[in-house]
């Protein structure tokens, strides 16, 4: 089936929200998008589905989004897969967007390529790059390939919309600014209980706290070169101290030292802090490709040739047990 590519405009970006709030990842699309968006000369906007969120459209206006598609419908309160790809693919045939961003959450990475597959259009997964191609305007995107040993940058030529799910914390945010204003369109929601194959009976949330890599300005991350599960009892010691998280390698959560929620790398969360301490970490290529946009790289490690050493700004070669106990001794020092 061939397309009229040229009826398709503007950026959409799909903006994820759970219990009537946004998630962090739509702030990184809609700063990302922006950029996209003035390359091209083209209008950012938003599509924000749920049940009673029109609460949300001043926030989202006030990130970049100049036109907020809004679809509401009590079937859409708790996200579920048939319902809201319904809803988004009725939308994108109705207002034809050129390019939809949607965020490599579980939510998105559930819905992506359902909304892809029933428009037959391509989409590139975890993206980590996006930019335009000056010559004819379409957007290159990006992302690991071969298990992170090659970046692929991938088009799509002859189908629209172009689509992306990027991954949380690779994205600079959008600069907030609660005086811009934009244009609301109520979306007209076609859908019965029918169209909907899931019904959700219960809703059970974890009760342990997980932690939040994405947005941590300070991440301390111990690997297998900890040797013992209790070596995180330090690591947590030295996040404390500097007003951050405790991250982890592959490594060590395959060895069942830490929970897979702090791990940082390519099948972990890629992560963007200003201070990133990798401590007795190797510097796999999958873990780089997960943290090398980090302000300032510290890395220990007893190995002087780890590749860990290739991408840190300060490299400290020595045993980790002797060496941060000596950062938290000159920290306590400067806190007197």
């Amino acid at each position: 089936m061939t397309i009229d590519i040229t009826s398709y405009k503007d950026i959409w970006v799909y903006a994820e929200q759970r219990d009537g709030k946004l998630t962090p990842v739509v702030v990184e699309l809609l700063g990302e998008g922006r950029k996209l968006a003035d390359v091209k000369g083209i209008k950012l906007n938003a599509i924000l589905l749920g049940d009673n969120v029109e609460h949300l459209v001043d926030e989202l206006y006030s990130y970049g989004a100049e036109t907020v598609y809004l679809a509401e419908d009590k079937r859409l309160k708790n996200y579920n897969t048939d319902g809201y790809t319904k809803v988004i693919v009725d939308a994108v045939n109705e207002f034809k967007p050129e390019i939809m961003l949607i965020g490599a959450t579980h939510i998105g990475r559930d819905l992506a390529p359902r909304i892809a597959s029933r428009l037959n259009t391509g989409l590139t997964a975890d993206c980590t790059k996006l930019e335009i191609d000056e010559e004819d305007g379409k957007i290159k995107q990006t992302r690991p390939a071969f298990g992170g040993n090659i970046m692929a940058t991938i088009i799509c030529p002859d189908n629209r919309p172009q689509m992306s799910t990027v991954r949380p914390g690779v994205m600079d945010k959008a600069i907030k600014d609660d005086s811009k204003k934009g244009e609301l369109v109520k979306v007209q929601v076609d859908l019965k209980d029918s169209d909907i194959r899931t019904v959700i009976k219960e809703i059970v949330k974890s009760k342990k706290a997980l932690v939040s890599l994405t947005d941590a300005k300070v991440i301390v991350t111990g690997g297998r070169g900890l040797g013992t599960p209790d070596g995180f009892e330090l690591i947590k010691q030295l996040a404390d101290k500097l007003g951050g998280v405790v991250g982890a390698s592959r490594a060590a959560v395959d060895a069942g030292w830490i929970d897979h929620s702090h791990q940082v790398g390519q099948t972990g969360t890629t992560v963007k802090p200003d201070l990133y301490i990798a401590c007795g970490v190797s510097g796999a290529i999958q873990h780089l490709a997960g943290m090398s946009d980090a302000g300032i790289i510290v890395a220990i490690n007893k190995n002087p040739d780890a590749p860990i050493f290739k991408i840190a700004d300060y490299g400290i070669v020595g045993d980790l047990y002797d060496v941060i106990p000596q950062i938290i001794e000159e920290i306590d020092k400067i806190e007197e």
